[in-house]
């Protein structure tokens, strides 16, 4: 493991434990180089997912993308990050389980929709807006017209 602060390449493991819901490894490094100290994740990975785009790229799928979008529509909201990292692994885990190599973003974008909306509303009403490119008040409206009964987180 490359160092991130000197870019020297001897790191040692000092220290390693699984998080807390055991789906990765957690690891506490020491730099040979400089003596500085970073932690590192590691996670099993059951297969590369290609993302298909809307316009037909396709690119690599990226954990930390999807985890810093359901942060962002959970932002000020009361769900703990441990909680997060829950809905993030979980979705994750349906992507590896369709058996699918390629999977589109609007799959992806359902998928975290769907989840989004049974636990708070807010964060599901922030994520379609931005999802589903909202332009203007109207495109609210008729969205929150079918919002009936969602949860609100407290």
């Amino acid at each position: 493991m490359r160092c991130p602060f000197c870019g020297h390449d001897d790191t040692q493991v000092k220290d390693s434990r699984p998080t807390e819901d055991g789906s990765a490894i957690r690891r506490r490094r020491a730099c040979a180089g400089c003596g500085q100290r970073f932690s590192t994740v590691e996670r099993v990975q059951l297969r590369e997912i290609m993302v298909v785009k809307s316009d037909g790229t396709r690119q690599l799928f990226d954990r930390d993308k999807l985890a810093r979008s359901v942060r962002i529509a959970l932002r000020k909201r009361p769900v703990d990050e441990e909680r997060i990292e829950q809905i993030v692994n979980g979705i994750v885990r349906k992507l590896e389980a369709s058996g699918e190599a390629d999977v589109t973003s609007a799959m992806i974008g359902s998928i975290v929709m769907d989840t989004l909306k049974q636990i708070d509303a807010v964060a599901y009403v922030r994520f379609a807006s931005v999802y589903r490119n909202f332009t203007e008040a109207k495109d609210f409206e008729e969205f929150l017209g079918g919002l009936d009964g969602a949860p609100v987180a407290e």
